[in-house]
């Protein structure tokens, strides 16, 4: 039995279980949430150290949490639950979490390190403080410039300028309005003011609901991993959907990754969470292309968007026009800021989150004179650990129990849940130590390899989980809209 550190909180029996396993605080609210049984968690072993990170939050609790949970979450979704639940033991590797975690800093392909963040992409100065700007899509570059009227080649040195003056809401609020992402960066108590904060403090970090009727679908053959046989359409970019969808195919899942081809991404950014999966392209917009799509949701058992919700609304991919079109299916929804509020439906990534909520205050190294982040992008990681283990969930009560289910998570109910978390922060220091790396070869569908990924490895401790990746990764867009079985 773990020993419970000094000071943690328990409030009922439910949870007092958890806490004998090894959840720390924010991992047991979403074990709760999940409404596993309160012996589920036992299985979890507190581990004797976290990642090597500084930061004023505990950072590394909240991502053994995560990926504790989806490891839990993928076992116990086995076809044989009762033997799954006796046999489970789920010790997550710290040093395997934190090369994970800071994956885009191990990351090499073909030797060579990615630039991961565009020029106009970081903290800047204004007129009353400080803004954080997210520009890595060049879509997202040109209107941070027409922003400030700058013509489109437009250099740091004048976009700084510009930006000076310029006040910190004024940007924020005329970012929104043109489609560009500025933040303004708050205190926490500036975020807590704010109207959309209440729509994160009264939601639960991962909703999972039913929509009762549905009859439990039947299991497709299966290989030995526990979700063989089921099949997901992944509708995310950039990092958290990715990574719960790569936890989903590692665990067996047949994935399908389906991007616009008017919306490129850089091949590196595939690289760093595309293992495990196919990735193919539709433009929805066209009549021959949407009804591939169709076809392809006919047969899903699964969907995860990742875009600004209500984005897809108008091609009927939304959970309500999903679940009466195919009862039975899954459709788990990312987003920045929750699907409620005044900001419901505003654009988003992990970097401003972190600016808006306070975070990036709170990690100030200088008394908060200049803003601070995080050891590592870990809202964005461990929230796309909570919605596998929230999608594992849903497809093993569909199995034994029917119903449509709908799950939701945000980037800025994690950034929320970190901040009232009373877990120790994190103490250590990068010490340079090196961090673990897999070779992964680079091969489009039967195709001869034509490159190699250096890359963090598999995190997921189920039993038996591979501790390698067991295929090629295929480069992004290069698949058959088709699923693979």
């Amino acid at each position: 039995m773990a020993v419970r550190r000094s000071g943690e909180h328990m409030s009922d029996s439910a949870e007092d279980g958890a806490v004998r396993a090894g959840l720390h605080e924010v991992g047991r609210r979403v074990a709760q949430e999940l409404r596993l049984a309160p012996e589920e968690p036992d299985a979890v072993v507190r581990p004797a150290r976290l990642p090597n990170w500084r930061s004023a939050l505990p950072v590394g609790a909240l991502a053994m949490d995560s990926v504790a949970l989806a490891s839990l979450a993928i076992a116990l979704s086995s076809h044989d639950g009762e033997r799954a639940r006796a046999a489970t033991r789920v010790e997550v590797d710290p040093v395997r979490v934190q090369a994970s975690f800071g994956s885009d800093r191990v990351l090499r392909v073909d030797g060579e390190a990615p630039t991961v963040w565009a020029p106009l992409s970081g903290f800047w100065r204004v007129a009353d403080g400080w803004v954080r700007t997210h520009g890595n899509y060049p879509h997202h570059a040109r209107r941070l410039v027409a922003l400030l009227g700058l013509p489109p080649d437009a250099d740091r040195d004048r976009f700084q300028t510009a930006l000076r003056e310029r006040s910190r809401f004024e940007l924020e609020d005329g970012a929104a309005a043109g489609g560009a992402l500025v933040l303004a960066v708050r205190t926490p108590h500036e975020w807590r003011e704010h109207p959309q904060h209440p729509h994160i403090d009264g939601a639960p970090l991962v909703l999972l609901r039913d929509r009762d009727g549905a009859p439990p679908r039947p299991m497709r053959p299966r290989g030995a991993r526990p979700l063989s046989g089921l099949r997901v359409l992944d509708l995310t970019r950039v990092i958290a959907g990715p990574v719960a969808t790569r936890d989903l195919a590692l665990a067996g899942a047949d994935v399908l990754r389906v991007d616009s081809p008017r919306l490129p991404e850089p091949s590196w950014q595939h690289f760093d969470t595309g293992q495990g999966k196919r990735s193919t392209l539709l433009d929805l917009d066209v009549a021959a292309e949407r009804q591939r799509l169709d076809d392809l949701l006919a047969d899903a058992d699964v969907v995860v968007h990742g875009y600004r919700p209500g984005a897809l609304a108008k091609y009927g991919l939304d959970a309500g026009t999903l679940h009466e079109r195919h009862p039975g299916i899954i459709v788990a929804q990312l987003s920045a800021w929750g699907t409620d509020g005044p900001w419901g439906r505003r654009r988003g990534f992990d970097s401003l989150v972190q600016a808006a909520s306070g975070i990036a205050m709170r990690e100030s190294r200088d008394g908060g004179e200049t803003p601070g982040a995080l050891p590592v992008q870990a809202l964005d990681h461990s929230a796309g650990h909570f919605l596998a283990a929230a999608i594992a969930t849903a497809v093993r009560r569909q199995r034994h129990d029917g119903g449509s289910y709908e799950v939701q998570i945000s980037l800025a109910g994690v950034a929320h849940a970190l901040l009232a978390a009373r877990d120790a922060p994190d103490s250590a220091s990068d010490d340079g130590a090196a961090l673990p790396t897999v070779s992964v070869p680079v091969a489009a569908d039967g195709a001869p390899a034509s490159g190699v990924v250096e890359c963090a490895p598999p995190v997921l401790a189920y039993p038996d989980a591979p501790a390698d990746y067991p295929q090629a990764i295929h480069p992004w867009g290069t698949d058959r809209p088709v699923w693979a079985s």
